[in-house]
């Protein structure tokens, strides 16, 4: 279908051709109200992601009150509380293992930037350094109400979503996975083999 001329002073959402811009609102729609979340509790933040599941905020009136257990029926991955280093690989395990699409929370200052613990000998200064995050909720820990919006967020950005232009449905694109990172004697992250690779050849070279 080829793309029409825009035309000035017409709506933004006019723009395009209706039945896609019907199509995408609907499709979007269902996919809001209908997204199951995989708790990943960690900590403290965990408290209150239970807070607001429960009948005060009622995230089920969303239509998000099924919370899975298997990442294989998972749309959004709340990673709430502190991140340590023996946990990273299991993570970027369950989200490899999530369908597309798919989108990842971070809850708390823990998860998003390490928190208090942040440079510890355990801890990993953020989730976001091994698997991409949509939206950040700040706080230690943050209020249901903020854990809310930052579910509100990621809806906002589906509805933007166009089935035209949205990569899980184009042939050349390829799902690829997240490097798992390796623990050993401390966090290796694939995605750094390179550039560990030249550190240690300048490190031998200075000792030469």
């Amino acid at each position: 279908m080829s793309e029409k001329p825009e035309i000035p002073g017409l709506p933004d959402d006019l723009q395009r051709n209706v039945f896609l811009t019907t199509l995408d609102a609907i499709y979007n729609w269902g996919r809001v109200k209908s997204m199951w979340p995989m708790a990943f509790g960690l900590a403290c933040c965990a408290i209150e992601f239970m807070a607001m599941m429960a009948s005060r905020f009622d995230l089920s009136r969303f239509g998000m009150e099924i919370i899975r257990a298997s990442p294989r029926q998972a749309d959004l991955m709340f990673v709430s509380g502190t991140v340590t280093k023996k946990m990273v690989p299991n993570i970027v395990r369950l989200y490899n293992q999530m369908a597309e699409p798919k989108y990842v929370l971070a809850v708390g200052a823990c998860a998003t930037s390490g928190g208090p613990f942040k440079e510890g000998y355990n801890v990993v200064s953020g989730i976001d350094k091994f698997i991409p995050v949509d939206v950040y909720v700040p706080g230690c820990p943050p209020t249901p109400e903020a854990i809310l919006y930052g579910v509100m967020r990621i809806h906002d950005a589906v509805m933007k979503q166009s089935v035209k232009s949205v990569p899980w449905y184009r042939r050349d694109q390829r799902n690829e996975a997240v490097p798992v990172p390796v623990l050993g004697p401390d966090l290796y992250n694939p995605k750094d083999r390179e550039a560990l690779k030249r550190m240690l050849r300048e490190a031998g070279a200075d000792l030469g």
